[in-house]
């Protein structure tokens, strides 16, 4: 089954991404080690941690009408 999300904050992105995450078999902890990131940063990610780089994309977004969507598609980690 695919999953279809409409990102229009942090928020909603980070929620998108950590349900991605965990379709796929991964911890936070395991995550953070592919990416080479600390698990403190895929959870403040996850919890849709306020960043100026975000902020300001989603501004811009709002501003030019644009949406953004994610899917997922669920799949086992090694494939």
């Amino acid at each position: 089954m695919t999953y279809h999300a409409k990102i229009m904050d942090a928020e909603a992105l980070g929620r998108v991404l950590q349900q991605a995450r965990l379709l796929s078999g991964f911890s936070q902890r395991e995550l953070a080690q592919q990416l080479g990131v600390s698990q403190r940063y895929v959870w403040e990610l996850e919890s849709g941690k306020p960043s100026i780089a975000l902020t300001r994309l989603f501004e811009a977004m709002r501003a030019t009408g644009m949406s953004l969507s994610a899917e997922i598609a669920p799949k086992d980690r090694h494939g």
